[in-house]
This record gives C-alpha cells, structure tokens and sequence, in this order.
C-alpha cells in the first residue's frame, strides 16, 4: 500500500467522523458543547494533515513529518476528548456551572482565555445526549483520535513494508 493510499485512508477516516458530528448535529438535533466544538477542529486538522500528506506523496523523511502533524492533531483531539469523558464521569455537584456559549467568549475575550475557559469545560459538556454500547459521543470519539493517532504513527512503516514487499 502506498504512503498516498495509507493517508488518504487516514484523511477519509477523519472527514467521515466529522460528517458524523454534523450529521448528529444538524438531523439528530444534537448541539455540539464547546469542547465539540474544538473536538471537530482537532478532527479536521488530523483530516487536513492526512490529505495534504496524501497529495503531496513524500518520501523517506517527509513522510515522517507529515505522520509527526498528523499526530500530533490527533493526539490534541485524543486529550480534548479525554478531558471530556472526565467531565463526564465527575458527580454532578462536582460539575462546573454553565458559562456563556462559545460564540459570547470569543467576542469578549482574547483567544487564548477562551481556550482556557473551554477546556475547563462546564455543565453543558458533562452531560450525556446520547451513548451507543457503553460509551458517550465523546468516548467513541476518544476512540476515533486513538486510532487516527496510531494510524499516522504507522503510516510510514505500513507504506515501507509495502513498498520493499512489492520489490520482490
């Protein structure tokens, strides 16, 4: 399998998980909390990640690189979505308060307090609108980013093996 066909895989994995988020959102009537919300960002940056590394098409090193990107956006999806999950497990009288929405945030504060406030969470991101075999929408999008995130990490060894398997 070549590194193109591996990432684009990983890119088309990604997209598709996003299309689920808005497909929930938009015909399910789920609304996204904030840390959704950054959760899709993360997911988009991982998809963008894995199709610019499928255009481009790199070798040897580079694709390193673009596996490190890929990574690393997975790997901040799979922290967010974490934190998330723990919100969601605490006691409810140990649960932040409900802040403003997202959209007030970002008009009257700098970004980086908003990304602070966000990832603190609030009542709004512990509770649970839906789950499938045992898991929240947060827990299976934990999932989603740890295999996304090995996934890249694998992308050049699963791209090698091919290559010097096909050379025989």
């Amino acid at each position: 399998m070549s590194f193109r066909s591996v990432t684009l895989l990983g890119a088309i994995g990604a997209f598709g998980a996003l299309a689920f988020a808005y497909y929930l959102q938009y015909f399910q009537g789920l609304e996204p909390c904030p840390l959704c919300i950054f959760q899709r960002i993360a997911i988009f940056a991982t998809g963008l990640a894995f199709l610019v590394a499928a255009l481009h098409g790199p070798h040897g090193a580079a694709r390193w690189l673009y596996a490190l990107m890929s990574a690393l956006a997975a790997g901040t999806g799979a922290a967010i979505a974490g934190r998330h999950v723990w919100l969601q497990s605490l006691p409810a009288d140990q649960v932040p308060a409900c802040g403003p929405g997202l959209d007030y945030l970002l008009d009257i504060l700098p970004w980086q307090q908003v990304l602070a406030k966000v990832l603190r969470g609030d009542a709004s991101c512990a509770s649970i609108d839906a789950s499938f075999l045992g898991l929240s929408l947060p827990g299976w999008t934990h999932v989603a980013f740890a295999g996304l995130l090995i996934w890249a990490l694998l992308s050049p060894v699963i791209a090698r093996k091919s290559q010097t398997t096909n050379e025989f």
